[in-house]
C-alpha cells in the first residue's frame, strides 16, 4: 500500500463514509474513491461492503486496521518532528523536567540564567520520563532533567549531580532525634510511601527486603513534592531524594541520610541526533551549579 493508500483507508476507518473522509483529508469525495478504488485493486480485495451509501469494513480491513493505525500514528509524529524542527529558534532553550526537579532545581537554575543572558527565551514544562522521552524524540524539547536514565538509543543520558536517598522526618518523631544515618531497620513512624513503579521505590524497597524488613506504606503518593508536604503537614515519614529534601521546611522536619545508602543520579537528558545549542549548554551550567547547591545542604552520606 502507498502512503496515500494508507491516509486515505484510515480516514475511512475513522469516518464511515466517503464524504466522511474527504472531510477529514480536505479533499474532494471523488479523489477518496478513486483512491480507495486503486488500493482495493492493486490487495486484489474488497476492504469495504457499499451498503447504502455507508462503507462497512471487511474481515480483512479490520485487521490491516490494527497495523495501519499504528503507521499512522508514527506518521502523525514523524509530521510533528519536522515542524519542530522548521520553527525551532536558535536562541530558544525547551527544558522539560519531572516535577520533583522542576520544583527544585529549576528556579535555582533560571534565576541567574535569565540574568547572565537577557536575550535568550526558555520555555518550560513539566513531565514524567516517559513522556520526556517523546518530547526530545519528536523535537518538542532541547533537554530535560530525571532522576532516571531511561537507557534509550535515541536519548543521551548525562549524570551531571550524584546524591543518595534521604529520609524526612517530622521533629517529634523518635528517627528524628537520633545521630548519624538512620538505618531502614530502625524505623517506627508511618511511611508515606511513593508508588511502586517509581525507580527510586523499587530501590528502597529492595534494600529494605534485603534486611529482612519491608517498608509497607499505607499512604502511597506519585511525586515527592506531595510526600514531603505530608511529613510536613505530621502524617508520618518519608524518603525521598536530595533535591526535593534540601527545600523541606526545617522548622517541621529533620533531614537524615540512609543506611545503606540509595543511590540517586541527576540526569541530564537530550536528543542523542540533535547536540545542545549554545543557549542551552549555558543554562546545563547553572542547572549543575544548583544541584550541586542542593546537595552541599544536607547531612553527608556514609563513606
Amino acid at each position: 500500500m502507498r502512503l496515500r493508500h494508507i491516509e486515505v483507508f484510515h480516514a475511512i476507518m475513522q469516518a464511515g463514509t466517503i464524504s466522511g473522509a474527504a472531510q477529514l483529508l480536505h479533499i474532494s469525495q471523488p479523489a477518496v474513491t478513486k483512491v480507495l478504488q486503486h488500493c482495493e485493486l492493486q490487495l486484489g480485495m474488497a476492504l469495504f461492503d457499499r451498503v447504502r451509501g455507508k462503507l462497512y469494513p471487511t474481515p480483512e480491513a479490520q485487521r490491516l486496521f490494527v497495523e495501519i493505525d499504528k503507521l499512522n500514528r508514527d506518521l502523525v509524529g514523524i509530521r510533528r518532528l519536522a515542524a519542530n524542527l522548521k520553527s525551532g529558534e536558535s536562541e530558544q532553550v525547551r527544558l522539560v523536567a519531572t516535577p520533583a526537579l522542576a520544583m527544585a532545581i529549576v528556579p535555582a537554575a533560571m534565576t541567574p540564567w535569565c540574568k547572565a543572558y537577557p536575550n535568550a527565551n526558555c520555555t518550560l514544562a513539566t513531565h514524567h520520563t516517559r513522556e520526556i522521552v517523546s518530547a526530545l524524540l519528536l523535537g518538542e524539547a532541547d533537554l530535560a532533567l530525571s532522576l532516571q536514565d531511561p537507557r534509550h538509543p535515541g536519548i543521551k543520558a548525562e549524570a551531571i549531580a550524584s546524591g543518595t536517598m534521604v529520609a524526612l522526618c517530622p521533629l517529634n518523631s523518635p528517627e528524628a532525634k537520633g545521630e548519624g544515618p538512620l538505618g531502614l531497620a530502625d524505623i517506627r513512624t508511618e511511611i508515606v510511601g511513593l508508588q511502586s513503579d517509581d525507580p527510586l521505590a523499587g530501590l528502597l524497597h529492595h534494600a529494605g527486603e534485603a534486611l529482612g524488613q519491608p517498608l509497607a506504606s499505607r499512604i502511597s503518593v506519585q511525586t515527592y513534592q506531595l510526600a514531603r508536604a505530608l511529613v510536613e503537614a505530621g502524617v508520618g515519614m518519608t524518603m525521598v531524594d536530595p533535591f526535593t529534601a534540601a527545600s523541606a521546611d526545617p522548622t517541621r522536619v529533620r533531614v537524615r541520610s540512609l543506611s545503606p545508602a540509595v543511590p540517586v543520579q541527576l540526569y541530564l537528558l537530550s536528543a542523542a541526533s540533535a547536540p545542545l545549542g549554545q543557549a542551552a549548554r549555558r543554562l546545563v551550567k547553572f542547572i549543575t551549579a544548583a544541584a550541586h547547591e542542593h546537595l552541599a545542604r544536607l547531612p553527608r552520606p556514609l563513606p
